[in-house]
């Protein structure tokens, strides 16, 4: 009847707005995938750069060498982290032609959709890139990284949700300056470290011939803290960061 409200049914009614919340959101991942595929910009730099660089500390160090194990996964996230920079940058700039980036402000779409939805597409763009990349690394450095497949792609998949979130989130505030290329890694190393610290630390142990329960059980907790926290400021602040 008009005018009741049955117990619990606030509750209820945020529902359906979540659901169209997450299918926005799938939607503006699509939409970027689609372009990314056409184009095939980011994958071609990020994926040639990541290669470049794993192919060229090859040569500085000593692969065959204890010591270049012990620092394996620390070469390997550096790696994707600059690689993630190029990915970011063409996040929002493929928005900028034809003020597309302000059409999609303007249409229905909440804004805390567009930006999970290009941190989704960051995402994916990134394992891809990642797991090209660790192909050549068990290569060249002789890293049997296929030993221990579930907790490695657990542990890529949390630490790459984190960076690409953060991508997403000043790639937005930064879409609009003329230096966006070299704003954008500066402002989002410092944020980055406790994550590759705690990437680092996992990737290291699960290269290792008996890694530690315990210690992956630790960084892997600081991964998924680090992931709820700043999704959730991604979330909060979409409207801030996304202004017309």
């Amino acid at each position: 009847m008009p005018g009741v409200q049955t117990p619990g049914s606030s509750h209820v009614r945020p529902l359906p707005a979540m659901i169209g919340s997450v299918r926005q959101a799938l939607s503006v991942a699509r939409k970027d995938l689609a372009i990314e595929l056409r184009t095939k910009e980011s994958l071609n730099a990020a994926g040639a750069f990541a290669i470049a660089i794993l192919l060229l500390l090859s040569f500085v160090f000593d692969v065959t060498s204890e010591e270049t194990r012990n620092i394996a996964g620390g070469l390997l996230w550096l790696v994707f982290a600059f690689a993630g920079a190029l990915v970011f940058n063409r996040g929002f700039a493929r928005e900028l032609p034809n003020e597309c980036l302000d059409a999609l402000l303007a249409s229905p779409l909440s804004r805390a959709s567009l930006l999970i939805g290009k941190a989704i597409a960051n995402l994916a763009m990134l394992l891809v890139v990642e797991f090209v990349s660790l192909i050549v690394f068990g290569i060249f450095y002789d890293i049997r990284w296929w030993l221990h497949p579930g907790e490695l792609a657990a542990a890529f998949v949390l630490a790459t949700w984190g960076i690409s979130v953060v991508g997403a989130v000043f790639g937005a505030l930064t879409v609009n300056l003329r230096l966006r290329e070299l704003m954008l890694p500066v402002i989002i190393y410092p944020l980055l470290i406790p994550l590759l610290i705690a990437a680092i630390e996992i990737t290291n142990l699960l290269f290792s011939a008996q890694p530690s329960q315990a210690d992956q059980l630790l960084w892997g907790r600081l991964l998924i803290v680090f992931d709820v926290v700043f999704t959730a400021l991604a979330l909060l602040l979409a409207d801030t960061i996304l202004i017309t």
